[in-house]
């Protein structure tokens, strides 16, 4: 790559560096030292291309300024953990919007593909959703309590097992990330798959709306976090296919942190979900405006969490408050 487009290239990210660490703007443990394991891989690729050059003097100048500033700020914070989850990540997670907004669009796109299949094909369900469940949902119907399923077992153990569960999920569109991301496209498109084919059979019984009050309790968390799991598993694909300037093996191993980053930001929630699921949703006798508070309290906390918060805590840095 020539100098130029080099600098093109990176010029935006270094001068941002530079202001916050000019303007002693403060920066979580875990941003600055991505940033300066970021500089030092450019200040790495320019003393091999562009020996001597004033882009290897300027980078190794904020090398070292972000070294000094490292070791300034050694000392950890008590409250690491409430840290982590309240501004670290929110702010980490900001670089990954478009990511998140893809997984969005895949689970939205194969959802209604899997409610259209259903349409088209009287058997779909029950090859997507299995004849035991088909069946004894059936038989709910049949007895006037279609959501029965989810007062079978005791409420402990449903959690118990639930959370479980959609952890594995996230894990498992996480780590097949390392597939170049196709395999935690197949994630996303089967549990959307799903999720349409279900719908669209209680619309084909004309339980639409008994369904989606009910189901949407627990599943307004359990969906978006299994998007946002998906999200890690983008990054990881991602780092794989395009390493950018980085060698292929450290875009990865980034690749891999970052992703590990969001899967733990979700573990708080797939427990929430878990609970909903476990001691809430079986009480189908609620009143429909309780439900549609738990649905919009639900919604409002993941949108809030991972795109506004994000967005607001990046405009604070950007502005150096």
């Amino acid at each position: 790559m020539r100098e130029a487009a080099f600098v093109k290239q990176n010029k935006d990210k270094w001068l941002k560096f530079e202001s916050l660490l000019k303007n002693n703007t403060n920066i979580s443990p875990d941003q600055l030292s991505a940033a300066y394991v970021e500089i030092t891989d450019h200040l790495s690729y320019a003393n091999t291309f562009y020996t001597g050059s004033n882009t290897a003097r300027y980078l190794n100048d904020l090398a070292s300024s972000a070294h000094r500033m490292i070791y300034k700020n050694k000392t950890e914070s008590k409250n690491k953990f409430l840290l982590f989850y309240t501004k670290e990540f929110p702010l980490f997670f900001y670089q990954y919007q478009k990511q998140l907004l893809f997984s969005f669009l895949v689970f939205a796109i194969f959802a209604t593909i899997g409610a259209f299949s259903a349409a088209s094909d009287a058997n779909f369900v029950r090859a997507v959703l299995g004849d035991a469940y088909v069946n004894a949902t059936l038989n709910n119907i049949e007895n006037n309590d279609p959501m029965a399923v989810y007062k079978q077992a005791s409420e402990t153990d449903m959690f118990l097992g639930i959370t479980i569960n959609n952890v594995r999920v996230g894990l498992m569109a996480f780590t097949l990330g390392v597939l170049g991301g196709l395999g935690t496209l197949v994630i996303i498109m089967q549990n959307a798959i799903m999720l349409g084919s279900f719908q669209y059979f209680f619309y084909d019984k004309g339980l639409l709306w008994e369904s989606a009050r009910t189901i949407w309790i627990h599943g307004t968390i359990e969906i978006s976090v299994i998007i946002i799991a998906a999200c890690a598993g983008l990054v990881v694909g991602k780092s794989i296919l395009f390493p950018k300037t980085y060698s292929r093996l450290h875009s990865f191993v980034t690749g891999i942190k970052d992703g590990l980053k969001i899967i733990i930001s979700t573990v708080p929630f797939f427990i929430i979900a878990g609970f909903l699921e476990g001691f809430v949703t079986r009480h189908t006798e609620m009143p429909d405006a309780l439900a549609i508070l738990i649905i919009s309290l639900s919604l409002i906390l993941i949108v809030w969490y991972y795109v506004i918060l994000p967005h607001r805590l990046h405009k604070k840095v950007v502005d150096g408050k």
